[in-house]
């Protein structure tokens, strides 16, 4: 299992967009600041993931989601799952 996930930092309120296939520890190294691009962004929350069998498929995704039409499809989905 491979997971897309978005972190939001409660500093900067800004979003970091990755993947894994252990998500447990993936987010464990977010929090305890053993990942530069987020060590200095902490606290961070899991706002959103995403759940895929197919390794290229969640890369796929990932990257797609970095671009400024996945960010505003993200954005969309972000929202219905706070009003949902």
């Amino acid at each position: 299992m491979h997971t897309v996930y978005v972190l939001k930092s409660l500093i900067d309120e800004n979003f970091y967009i990755g993947c894994t296939s252990n998500f447990r520890d993936r987010i464990e190294y977010h929090n305890n600041g053993k990942v530069k691009s987020t060590k200095h962004r902490r606290p961070l929350m899991l706002v959103y993931k995403e759940n895929y069998d197919n390794i290229y498929e969640a890369f796929k995704v990932e990257r797609y989601y970095k671009t400024a039409k996945g960010k505003r499809e993200l954005k969309d989905k972000l929202a219905l799952s706070s009003n949902g």
